[in-house]
């Protein structure tokens, strides 16, 4: 089971690889299986730990009747399909990115902005605390378009620039690794669990 198992994975790795060449019926199989693989996948999890505890198991075991209210609103989302009723999806809609954002604005802001501040402010009395602080001033002055950039203005919205080109280069140079990084695994289960070239 084992050996059948690896021959397949082995043969759709070479699919997938074959759009090295130019995109083909082959790659594009796999591309679909994938998707649809995943996508049932997903759908069995959804129902067997969302729909089956949240909605069936309350609904008729433990005699919650409580959760039709987001059983209705959840298929009203479905209304969409139907030109004719497809506004009675907004109400879910609306509420369901008002609670979201009710939800995670407050988290984000905690998260993102006021513990970003307080660590560095926290880290002025280091070498890279003070050029965290002068990267952050001049990236933030950068983003002031209300005032023409020239003058000294001009050459701190410069310095931004600069800090915004080393964030984008190191990302990208992130993103490339983790891509070399898969690819490099792919070879290796190529190279040792398929073909046993390696050990």
């Amino acid at each position: 089971m084992t050996e059948l198992g690896t021959l397949i994975a082995l043969i759709l790795t070479l699919m997938v690889f074959s759009f090295l060449y130019k995109e083909n019926p082959i790659y594009r199989f796999a591309e679909y299986l994938l998707v649809g693989i995943s996508v049932g996948y997903y759908l069995v999890i959804i129902c067997r730990n969302t729909i089956y505890p949240l909605v069936i198991e309350k609904l008729f075991i433990h005699g919650e009747y409580l959760v039709i209210v987001p059983v209705c609103l959840g298929l009203l989302m479905f209304a969409r399909l139907n030109k004719r009723w497809a506004y009675l999806s907004r109400l879910p809609l609306s509420l369901m990115i008002g609670f979201g954002a009710g939800i995670s604005i407050p988290a984000m802001l905690q998260a993102r902005i006021l513990k970003q501040m307080s660590a560095s402010m926290q880290s002025l009395a280091t070498i890279n605390g003070i050029i965290i602080l002068i990267g952050i001033i001049s990236t933030i002055t950068y983003f002031y378009f209300s005032k023409r950039q020239e003058g000294m203005f001009g050459k701190v919205t410069r310095l931004g620039t600069y800090f915004l080109m080393v964030f984008f280069g190191a990302t990208f140079g992130y993103t490339v690794m983790s891509r070399i990084s898969l690819l490099i695994g792919r070879f290796e289960f190529i190279l040792r669990d398929a073909l046993r070239v390696i050990s």
